[in-house]
């Protein structure tokens, strides 16, 4: 076509070429389909061919993508996905367009990372990006959406940087335990073991972060604190990085109760999927409630992720993205519905 352009790239290192390029050149081809461009590779050059604004977007990526590996970051599949993510919904971000003004970089660098013991974190959406900017300018940041945007595992891996770097003292991690009514004594086992099951999740970050044996011993120390949300009650939080997790499970009072904990040189980041509420029918979810409550409020953050955040496997996205259109039909349906159920007087 009359309107393509060719571009040509050079990386210095040739040591970085393979990890970049991908084992048979798997992520030159995955930047091929979904930016629909041609890639040739010449040595330490690779030529993009194809719409001005689609090679734009390739070179960012690709640049990116290098400059992990020049930091002995890894790139795999997950971070190529996650790179292509930003260039082609970064466009659209407010946080973006003024990078761009400033920097003409599309695509986060790397002080856009999260550093923990065992592995580098990065953003894979430009939410995801905004969502880490408001946990570092904000007090309280709620992040709400659906399974597998990442909400609650970058919340832990900003509180585990911030432990480890010294910005805070300790990490307060806290899920309501809807599913036993929060009347934990009832259950078989000590402490430890009647909350294990309903903060797993939590562990599984954390052990993704830091060696296990680290986590263990500064829980011992106090230093890593995981509790259900009814032991939160009557405390201050201070120096202290608190998650709430699953916190569209929470009632409204349960919700200011905890968001009153909050103490000097502390941050608190409270996520949910308000699809998932499982709250009895009638009680309203406690994070719609702070959302509507503390809309506006100085030193309040609110990301709301969306399907095309989500960053697991790509089928989880698709289902996702099933179960909305399913909800909407069917609130569609019962809109149309209600009219024919009216009843007259004689």
């Amino acid at each position: 076509m009359s309107d393509e352009i060719n571009l040509t790239l050079d990386f210095e290192d040739n040591g970085l070429l393979p990890d970049l390029f991908g084992e048979h050149n798997r992520n030159l081809a995955r930047l091929e389909q979904m930016l629909d461009v041609t890639i040739h590779e010449r040595g330490n050059q690779l030529i993009v061919v194809g719409d001005p604004e689609n090679v734009n977007r390739t070179k960012d990526v690709l640049q990116s993508l290098y400059q992990r590996l020049k930091n002995d970051m890894v790139v795999g599949s997950a971070e190529v996905d996650g790179a292509i993510r930003m260039a082609i919904d970064g466009d659209q971000a407010p946080h973006v367009q003024e990078t761009k003004k400033k920097s003409k970089a599309a695509l986060p660098d790397t002080a856009m990372v999260v550093k923990t013991r065992k592995k580098h974190i990065s953003p894979r959406s430009p939410l995801q990006a905004e969502y880490l900017r408001s946990i570092d300018t904000c007090e309280l940041v709620f992040g709400v959406g659906p399974a597998g945007t990442g909400k609650t595992y970058l919340a832990v891996a900003k509180a585990v940087e911030a432990l480890t770097t010294g910005g805070v003292d300790r990490i307060i991690l806290s899920r309501p335990a809807v599913e036993a009514g929060e009347q934990l004594g009832f259950l078989p086992g000590d402490m430890q073991e009647k909350v294990d099951p309903y903060l797993r999740p939590i562990y599984d970050a954390l052990y993704d972060m830091m060696p296990q044996d680290q986590v263990e011993k500064r829980m011992e120390r106090g230093e890593i604190e995981i509790a259900p949300l009814a032991f939160m009650r009557g405390r201050t939080l201070s120096n202290a990085f608190v998650i709430l997790d699953e916190a569209q499970n929470t009632t409204a009072v349960q919700m200011k109760m905890f968001l009153t904990r909050l103490g000097e040189g502390s941050h608190m980041v409270v996520t949910g999927d308000l699809s998932q509420v499982d709250l009895p029918h009638g009680v309203r979810s406690g994070l719609r409630d702070a959302l509507e409550t503390l809309d506006g409020v100085k030193g309040v953050g609110a990301i709301r992720f969306g399907e095309k955040d989500v960053v697991r496997h790509r089928l989880v996205k698709r289902i996702v993205e099933a179960y909305d259109t399913a909800e909407k039909n069917r609130e569609d349906a019962e809109i149309y519905e209600k009219p024919r159920k009216r009843r007259y007087k004689k």
